[in-house]
């Protein structure tokens, strides 16, 4: 998805022995990483009106419609995903702005650099996640 893009075009942040957890340096970089994943998210969906909009054709054969129709759903279902990660990129700006960015919303502490680095928008800490999954299992039985 869109997130694996960011591996190749930010280098890790690599924390200094000692360095504040979340320091101005540390939000700068994950700034830049949540900006950029919008703005190339912002950049597909663009691209995929336009695209829709350019190969609307009526086809004769329904098979052929039956096939452009399912393409169109799937590429509106993969949108509709995109425009749920912007709304949780949004918020995780809106979270460094206040000085939340970073914390686990369930018990308080550090999220960690790498788990940040592979989803900038995590909003909880491993423990905490691990037992919320943990629950939807227990739950979806």
């Amino acid at each position: 998805m869109a997130e694996d893009i960011l591996h190749k075009q930010f280098p890790p942040y690599v924390a200094k022995k000692g360095e504040e957890y979340m320091n101005n340096k540390q939000l700068k970089h994950f700034r830049v990483i949540l900006e950029t994943l919008k703005d190339e998210l912002l950049q597909d969906i663009e691209r995929t009106v336009h695209t829709m909009q350019d190969e609307a054709t009526v086809f004769a054969d329904p098979n052929d419609r039956a096939s452009q129709e399912s393409d169109i759903a799937l590429e509106l279902r993969n949108r509709d995903r995109e425009r749920k990660l912007i709304k949780k990129i949004d918020e995780a700006l809106d979270r460094i702005e206040k000085g939340e960015y970073g914390y686990c919303d369930s018990c308080g502490v550090e999220i960690g650099l790498k788990r940040l680095e592979a989803r900038p928008t995590a909003t909880l800490c491993i423990d905490c996640k691990t037992l919320e999954e943990l629950r939807e299992k227990q739950v979806a039985k």
